[in-house]
């Protein structure tokens, strides 16, 4: 009888599927790591019960967790047949659960907060030792005073210098005489400095991330590990940090990557470039996509466009711009709306962004909105953040620059503008005014001319003045805390194109606003000059006019409010610019910047390293022009003064102060005098003891001659007694010689 194939076969039963069931066994987590527990949660009865479910799982998708309904386990109470308020969701793995934990803790449901903890940290901390122990005692360790420095009974200003991978802190004291402040276990010299906007912190950029600096010997505070990082940024008030990795290094999550508050997510931050932080708790708020200027083209030789350059492209930056307060931070998307953001929250605004078809730019109002009265009861009504945009033309559209508050998203003024090259917003610091530079085109468009579109903030209905030049605007600066501004004009054929040995010759003008007619009118013009930038004293008044990318760099200090008794008598009544004053000219060869430190009393120049072919250092001048300091550094990168917060005083101190100026300038005379009396002092001291180092040495020198003396048997020391007493007496040898200069012979007859 034949076999068939089934009896070459074991029984089914008998086989071994161990390997197959390892190798294909699903990975569970172990404990309850995925598992949230969320409170806050609406009490409903059982007919809302299924569109409760529904609309937490439509919000929680919005934010990028999405969750099925039988993930969600919704404890019920049998007596009330009632949802007790809480409930659980099961989330596939413990990074989802991390992740959803970030994204909705405390987030707005209705009239609720909902708040998340991961399940174990509910059954870790609930739990209750049934036996006290006393609590072992801790040492007391006093964290870093923040702000320390600014309470220096002399009132000086410090500055960083990086120098190769080196680092330095100094206070600047009289004179510009330095004063290193000593540090421990800081490195900083990876990249680049940079302090915060009030000074509280000094960041310091590295491989791995962001380091932060504090205290009165920067002590380490914290860490934010953002791999490749090329840009940072504070927000105003120093409550968030903002950094940014290079184009070709995206944020990547590793598989091993730590999971928290502290560290990004594989899902929601792999690919970009952004990243927000809050600075105090060090929580990371959220990342965004990076936007990155086109590479450059290159044409052969026969004029046809090769590859772009594949390297690092330059991003736009700042990439987030923050509202004053630090309530809001916002970024043009996808170039026809403006993205506001909450913070810390992160989430948009209203859910909803401020749609402008074409944006090209917008700037916050550094102190938002005026303060206005409101239709009821005279009370004031709650102010806004305001910013400004423009949009270019496009058809027969003009562009327009508007003003907007925000959250109301009102729109206070909007002006037209025609034939529109290019815009740049200007605030002035105290946000009274907006200065738009508007470059204009011609109608055949082969020449550029400038208008200055000036909107006044602190006026009813935000009125414009228009200043019409004919030629073009380089530079622009406002004076701080001032209503004066200046601007470079130049209508040089060559300005833009100079070519070797070429010198561009440029117009400084000053504007003042005129209290009495209202508008801005021409306060100073310096013609003919190379000077090419603008740099206000922090306390306005005096100015540094600079000449920077040309053969020469030429350095000249202004005080525009120098007056003497004589000028103030020959002033005729509504002449202006009488009192403007040229201090000082100097230069300084190959310089990359100018800065001036928070007093306005001193004024640095700086030529780093990275410009080849100048001797790399800094210079540090009074506003007067005089030089103080000098050094030449090697692999010199950076010169940073330290900030200062805005002063503690109110406005009515401010003006006690001024009006008691002599009162209080005597004490500061005192101190005057007696650091001059203490140097003449010191300087007494030194002398005297250079004095006595000498006459010892000359001692010395002495005894240890007369011994060599006596050694050789030289010129014997005899020793005679006059009137009782002993006397040291020298026998001086004297040695005649004899030299013929001359023989000469006469015969005599």
């Amino acid at each position: 009888m034949p076999i068939s194939e089934h009896d070459n076969y074991e029984d089914e039963d008998d086989i071994d599927y161990t390997e197959i069931e390892e190798k294909y066994r699903p990975t569970l987590d172990e404990g309850f790591e995925h598992v949230l527990v969320v409170d806050g949660v609406p009490v409903v009865d059982e007919s809302k019960r299924v569109k409760l479910l529904e609309r937490l799982r439509a919000q929680f998708k919005k934010q990028g967790v999405n969750v099925e309904e039988d993930q969600i386990i919704m404890p019920w109470d049998d007596a009330t047949n009632e949802s007790k308020g809480f409930l659980f969701l099961l989330l596939p793995t413990s990074n989802d659960a991390s992740f959803a934990l970030r994204v909705l803790d405390q987030s707005k449901f209705g009239k609720n907060t909902l708040l998340f903890n991961k399940f174990s940290d509910v059954e870790r901390f609930a739990s209750v030792e049934t036996e006290w122990s006393e609590p072992q005692e801790t040492t007391f360790v006093p964290k870093a005073h923040l702000r320390k420095w600014l309470a220096d009974t002399q009132g000086r200003d410090q500055y960083v210098l990086l120098r190769g991978t080196n680092a330095s802190v100094f206070w600047n004291g009289r004179g510009a005489q330095s004063e290193e402040i000593p540090y421990k276990d800081a490195r900083w010299g990876d990249y680049y400095l940079q302090w915060s906007p009030l000074g509280t912190y000094l960041a310091t950029t590295h491989g791995p991330g962001v380091a932060l600096w504090g205290g009165e010997k920067f002590q380490s505070l914290d860490r934010y590990s953002h791999p490749h990082v090329a840009l940072i940024a504070f927000s105003p008030c120093e409550k968030y940090l903002v950094t940014c990795s290079t184009s070709d290094h995206p944020i990547h999550v590793a598989e091993d990557s730590p999971v928290g508050p502290r560290h990004f997510d594989a899902e929601e931050d792999e690919g970009n470039h952004i990243a927000v932080w809050e600075v105090k708790t060090g929580r990371l708020l959220r990342t965004f996509p990076g936007e990155f200027n086109a590479p450059p083209v290159v044409l052969g030789s026969d004029g046809v466009a090769l590859a772009a350059d594949k390297g690092p492209r330059a991003p736009t930056w700042p990439a987030l711009k923050w509202s004053p307060d630090d309530k809001y931070c916002a970024r043009i998307a996808t170039g026809s709306q403006i993205s506001v953001y909450n913070a810390p929250g992160m989430d948009l605004v209203d859910k909803k962004s401020v749609k402008i078809e074409g944006v090209a730019d917008f700037e916050w109002c550094p102190l938002g909105e005026k303060d206005k009265e409101g239709a009821a009861g005279g009370k004031k009504k709650e102010k806004e953040n305001v910013f400004a945009y423009w949009t270019p033309e496009v058809a027969n559209q003009p562009a327009r620059v508007t003003l907007m508050a925000f959250p109301s998203r009102t729109s206070l003024r909007s002006k037209n503008l025609f034939n529109v090259s290019d815009c740049k917003l200007h605030w002035q610091d105290q946000g009274d005014f907006l200065c738009v530079k508007v470059d204009r085109h011609t109608k055949t468009k082969k020449s550029i001319f400038c208008n200055l579109e000036i909107f006044r903030m602190r006026e009813k209905d935000y009125p414009v003045e228009v200043i019409e030049l004919k030629d073009t605007v380089t530079a622009f600066a406002w004076e701080p805390k001032g209503d004066r501004f200046g601007i470079v004009t130049s209508n040089d054929p060559n300005l833009g194109n100079p070519g070797p040995g070429i010198t561009i010759k440029y117009n400084v003008v000053f504007y003042q606003l005129d209290s009495r007619k209202g508008d801005f009118k021409i306060f100073k013009t310096l013609d003919n000059k190379t000077s090419n930038r603008i740099f206000w004293s922090p306390r306005g008044r005096q100015v540094v006019l600079a000449t920077f990318e040309s053969s020469k760099c030429d350095i000249e200090f202004w005080d525009l409010d120098f007056t003497t008794d004589e000028q103030i008598s020959k002033k005729p009544d509504g002449e202006w610019g009488l009192n403007v004053q040229l201090l000082a000219t100097t230069e300084h060869y190959g310089m990359t910047e100018i800065a001036w430190d928070p007093s306005g009393r001193y004024c640095t120049s700086h030529a780093t390293s990275w410009r080849p072919g100048t001797d790399s250092g800094y210079t540090i001048w009074d506003f007067k022009g005089q030089e103080l300091k000098r050094d030449n550094i090697d692999a010199f990168k950076q010169f940073l003064w330290r900030p200062r917060p805005a002063s503690l005083l109110t406005k009515e101190d401010q003006k006690r102060v001024r009006k008691t100026l002599r009162e209080f300038s005597r004490t500061f005379d005192e101190e005057d005098a007696a650091a001059e009396s203490q140097g003449s002092a010191e300087v007494l001291q030194l002398r005297r003891r250079l004095i006595d180092e000498w006459n010892a040495w000359q001692a010395s020198a002495r005894g240890a001659l007369e011994e060599e003396r006596k050694r050789l048997g030289v010129w014997p020391t005899v020793v005679r007694t006059v009137g009782g007493s002993k006397k040291e007496e020298v026998e001086v040898v004297e040695e005649w010689i004899e030299v013929v200069i001359e023989e000469k012979e006469e015969i005599v007859a």
